[in-house]
C-alpha cells in the first residue's frame, strides 16, 4: 500500500533542493566516498517528472543526471517520443553514488532502503516544485520512492498508480535494464517497451 504521509523537508532550507544543498547533505553515508551529490535538473515548469535509482558513475562526475550509458539512451528515447530533454525535469531516488570498488572500476550496488529514506526529503522537495503531470519511474527503486510501496514493474504497468498526492505515475523499466539485456530481441523488446511508455507519458501530460 502506498505511503499516507509522505515525509516533508526537514526545513525551510531544504525546499529549493539546489546541487549545493545536495552536496551537503549528510543524512546518510553515502556522501563519504561520492565525488558530489547529484540533483535533479529540468524546468521548474516541466509536464513530466522522471525519477531513476542513482547516479552512476558518469553522473556522480560530472554532477548531472542521466548523462551516462543508460542516460545517453533515455535521452535518446525521449527524443523519438517527441519529449524534448531539455523539457523534462530529470532526477534521482537516491542523490549519492552507492557502489564498491573492483580494481579501478566502481561496480554499482542497489540503494537501501535507508538511503532511499534519508533523500525522500529530496525527492518529494522536487516533486513538490515542479508540480509535474505525469510522473515516469525508471525501475523499482524509483517506483517504490515514488509510489510508497514495492509492486513489480510488470504488474504497475498494468494499473493505474497514482503518488500520496495524487500525481499519476507510469511505471517502466529502468535503461540499463536495457543496456544488460542478454541478447539483441530482449534488448529490442526492453527498449520498445521504454519507447511505449514514454509516448504514453507525453499523451497523458498533453491532456493535463
Amino acid at each position: 500500500m502506498p505511503r499516507k504521509t509522505p515525509p516533508q523537508p526537514p526545513g525551510e532550507q531544504d525546499a529549493e533542493p539546489s546541487k549545493a544543498n545536495v552536496d551537503q547533505c549528510r543524512r546518510c553515508e553515502l556522501w563519504e566516498h561520492a565525488t558530489q551529490g547529484v540533483a535533479g535538473e529540468g524546468p521548474r515548469d516541466a509536464r513530466i517528472l522522471l525519477v531513476g535509482e542513482q547516479p552512476g558513475d558518469e553522473e556522480d562526475i560530472q554532477g548531472r543526471p542521466f548523462v551516462g550509458p543508460a542516460g545517453r539512451l533515455l535521452r535518446a528515447l525521449l527524443d523519438e517520443a517527441g519529449l524534448p530533454p531539455a523539457q523534462v525535469f530529470m532526477t534521482n531516488a537516491v542523490k549519492h553514488f552507492f557502489f564498491e570498488p573492483r580494481g579501478k572500476r566502481r561496480i554499482h550496488k542497489t540503494p537501501l532502503q535507508r538511503h532511499i529514506a534519508a533523500c525522500q526529503a529530496w525527492l518529494e522537495a522536487e516533486v513538490s516544485r515542479v508540480h509535474p503531470a505525469v510522473i515516469v519511474t525508471l525501475g523499482a527503486t524509483a517506483l517504490a520512492a515514488v509510489y510508497g510501496g514495492k509492486i513489480a514493474i510488470a504488474a504497475a504497468r498494468t494499473q493505474k498508480l497514482a503518488s500520496p498526492e495524487g500525481t499519476p505515475i507510469i511505471a517502466t523499466y529502468h535503461p540499463s535494464a536495457a543496456l544488460r539485456a542478454p541478447d539483441h530481441d530482449a534488448r529490442a523488446k526492453l527498449r520498445a517497451t521504454l519507447l511505449s511508455d514514454l509516448k504514453r507519458a507525453a499523451r497523458m501530460a498533453a491532456k493535463g
